[in-house]
């Protein structure tokens, strides 16, 4: 047991600081979606007088983060891989690795992102048009 006590102390840092990390990637992601929102109100007032749903404006803008999320995590995975598999050589009794855990992590990485843009997506969905398009 002593032998790991440095081992959970760095646990319960890495997870402080993964909190940290994420909660300021969905603040920096909240703003990004705020300057993509605002810069296309106008046509997302278009497509709303066009007959666009609230759920198919909301899908238009999260795609665009999504295939973005989707090539950072395809390009993390290798790397996290490799470190992890490096951190592992130094236990006589490993772990393996296994690669759903790679694609859980996508799917909640994913999901968090999709909550985070859709409050934005969601309230310029609900924007009457006419306001979008007053100055037009």
């Amino acid at each position: 047991a002593l032998q790991y006590e440095k081992e959970k102390r760095w646990t319960r840092i890495v997870s402080l600081a993964s909190f940290f990390a994420i909660g300021i990637a969905c603040s920096g992601l909240f703003a990004l979606t705020f300057l993509v929102v605002t810069k296309r109100t106008k046509e997302i007032g278009i497509r709303k007088v066009l007959g666009a749903s609230i759920p198919h404006i909301t899908g238009i803008i999260n795609k665009e983060f999504m295939v973005l999320i989707a090539l950072a995590n395809v390009i993390a995975w290798p790397a996290v891989y490799y470190c992890l598999n490096m951190y592992l050589q130094r236990y006589p009794y490993r772990v393996p690795i296994d690669l759903w855990l790679f694609a859980a992590a996508g799917i909640i990485t994913l999901g968090i992102a999709v909550l985070t843009i859709s409050v934005h997506a969601i309230r310029a969905a609900l924007v009457n048009p006419v306001e979008a398009l007053k100055y037009e």
